[in-house]
């Protein structure tokens, strides 16, 4: 059962008692980024209607992305809800010059707040007369990107309760994200510039600076199609980084980039590499427990 505004619910019951009545709805969504073209909270509003819609003072495009709503999963209590929606996009629509799928697969939507309301009007030249929220949450996945389209799961905000409780895990390794509050390192103080050698793939990105310390970092590109971009790095060796997820296209040589060191999470390389036991939050000497009494 949703909520409506008492103008809404008599607009509908005009309508049922008009049995042959036209009903014009549109679906309207809003993607809140945590991080975007204009900055932290960017927000990103489309339509799948035909023409462009103005809601709560919002204009939703109409010649943007296409999303649709696919499976909905609604429950009681503390469940967490699920909205399943698929995501066409052309290259033109952008994230910071970065194409939208392309954002996509290299998290730049994750935890993105999407709320999708249904709009419903008298004429599609004339403002709605109102609308109901149908789903509200964040991004919990990305299911599968493809050249053109892409699905996400959304879940609702209950999913911010799914937490591990006690705070503290005792494991051997580091609890911090490389690069955070807790970890205390700065990451710019730990990044190279580097030029895409040549023969690079959209998973392999020759340098001649890579080393084993950059397995596990982050890779920034400055220059060419992929500016803007930022990937995972899987693995690295001399002379080879090895992305996690292939880029939308192959770098060019010479394309610039910026390469942070990475981390795993281990004491040993927390102290030689970084200097930082003192901030590592991690049990190495936690018995394995196969030997544990």
């Amino acid at each position: 059962m949703r909520a409506a505004a008492p103008a809404l619910a008599a607009f509908l019951a005009a309508l049922r008692a008009q049995r042959d009545a036209p009903v014009l709805m549109a679906d309207c969504y809003t993607f809140t980024l945590r991080q975007g073209s204009s900055g932290l909270g960017a927000v990103i509003a489309v339509t799948n209607a035909d023409v462009p819609v103005t809601l709560n003072g919002t204009v939703f495009r109409a010649d943007s992305l296409l999303v649709d709503g696919l499976q909905y999963r609604c429950a009681t209590g503390l469940d967490v809800d699920r909205q399943r929606i698929t995501i066409a996009a052309r290259p033109s629509d952008t994230i910071n010059g970065v194409p939208f799928l392309a954002s996509l697969r290299t998290g730049l939507l994750d935890g993105c707040e999407v709320q999708r309301d249904r709009a419903y009007l008298r004429d599609w030249s004339a403002p709605p007369v109102g609308s109901v929220t149908l789903f509200k949450g964040r991004v919990s996945s990305v299911d599968a990107v493809g050249r053109t389209s892409a699905e996400i799961t959304v879940a609702s905000e209950l999913v911010l309760l799914d937490v591990d409780v006690p705070r503290n895990l005792y494991q051997p390794a580091c609890n911090h994200v490389l690069y955070d509050s807790g970890c205390g390192l700065v990451k710019s103080a730990y990044g190279t510039a580097g030029q895409a050698g040549a023969g690079a793939t959209p998973t392999l990105l020759p340098w001649s600076a890579a080393t084993p310390a950059f397995a596990q970092g982050t890779v920034s590109f400055s220059g060419g199609a992929n500016a803007g971009t930022s990937a995972n790095i899987k693995a690295a060796a001399a002379g080879m980084l090895t992305l996690s997820a292939p880029l939308a296209g192959a770098p060019a040589a010479g394309d610039g980039f910026t390469a942070y060191l990475g981390c795993d999470h281990t004491l040993a390389t927390c102290r030689g590499r970084f200097g930082n036991g003192g901030n590592f939050r991690g049990f190495p000497f936690v018995p394995a427990p196969e030997t544990a009494y």
